[in-house]
C-alpha cells in the first residue's frame, strides 16, 4: 500500500484551532447573527448559539488557527527519521506567514499528508489564508485540477477504502495499530480553554505535534514500514 509514495517528498501536518472570540457575547452583533445562521443545523434543539459557540473553531469563517505542526521524514544511516517543528503565535498572520515560507522552499509537487485532512486542515488553512491577505501556496491549491493531479495524502480517507460513510478516529487507528503515542494531558475539546485561559501555547504546540507523530507513524504502517523510534525523532525549536 502507498509504496510509490517518497517519504523525504511528504509533509506530515496538523492544525489546532480555536473560536475567533473566547465567548458568543464578544462577536460584534452582526456576526452574532451570523453565527446563529451559520449553526442553526449544529445546533441541539434547545441549545442556543451562545452556548453552541465553543464549538466554533471548527469553522474558518468563525475560528482561527492557533498552532501549525509539521513533520519532515529524512533518511539518516539507513534509517527513518522525524523532524518535528511547530509554528505558534497569538497572531494567525504570522503563524500562515511562516507556513507558507516553509512550504515555498519546498517543491511544488510536495505531498501534504494528514488525518481528515481533506476535511478539515487543507481547506482550512485555504480559508484562513485567503481571509488574512496571503496567496495560496501552489501545494495547497486544487482548483481546476484532476483529482490525480492532487498532491494531498488524508490517513483517514485512506483507511475508508473507498467507505465514504465511516469515520476513523487517529486515536482509535494508533490503538489497532499498536503505536506508542505519548499521553497527552489534553484534547481538541479542551484547546480553546488552554488558550484563552492558561494562554498556553507551548501546552497547545505539544499536543499538536503529538498527532504530527501518530500520523506520520501511521503513515509508515500503511506502507508496511517499520515505526520511527523515538531516539530518531527530533523537535526543532
Amino acid at each position: 500500500m502507498l509504496k510509490d509514495i517518497k517519504l523525504n517528498n511528504v509533509f506530515v501536518i496538523d492544525i489546532e484551532t480555536i473560536p475567533q472570540k473566547e465567548s458568543f457575547d464578544e462577536l460584534p452583533s452582526h456576526l452574532q447573527e451570523l453565527w446563529e445562521q451559520k449553526s442553526q443545523y449544529q445546533r441541539k434543539e434547545a441549545q442556543t448559539a451562545s452556548e453552541f459557540y465553543e464549538k466554533a473553531g471548527i469553522w474558518a469563517e468563525f475560528g482561527k488557527i492557533v498552532c501549525i505542526s509539521v513533520g519532515i521524514y529524512h533518511l539518516e544511516h539507513k534509517q527513518i527519521h522525524l523532524r518535528v517543528r511547530s509554528f505558534i503565535h497569538n497572531d494567525e498572520k504570522i503563524i500562515l506567514r511562516q507556513f507558507i515560507s516553509l512550504l515555498n522552499k519546498q517543491s511544488k509537487n510536495l505531498q501534504l499528508c494528514a488525518h481528515n485532512g481533506k476535511e478539515f486542515d487543507f481547506p482550512y488553512l485555504c480559508r484562513r489564508i485567503l481571509v488574512n491577505g496571503l496567496n495560496i501556496p501552489p501545494q495547497l491549491q486544487i482548483a481546476g485540477k484532476k483529482p490525480w493531479e492532487i498532491h494531498h495524502l488524508d490517513t483517514m480517507e485512506l483507511w475508508k477504502f473507498g467507505d465514504y460513510k465511516n469515520y476513523t478516529s487517529l486515536n482509535l487507528l494508533a490503538a489497532i495499530f499498536d503505536l506508542p503515542t505519548p499521553k497527552n494531558d489534553i484534547d481538541g475539546s479542551q484547546v480553546k480553554d488552554v488558550y484563552y485561559q492558561q494562554k498556553n501555547l507551548t501546552r497547545i504546540a505539544k499536543y499538536c505535534e503529538n498527532d504530527v507523530i501518530t500520523t506520520a507513524q501511521l503513515l509508515l504502517r500503511f506502507k508496511g514500514l517499520p515505526i520511527i523510534t523515538q531516539e530518531n525523532i527530533t523537535l526543532v525549536k
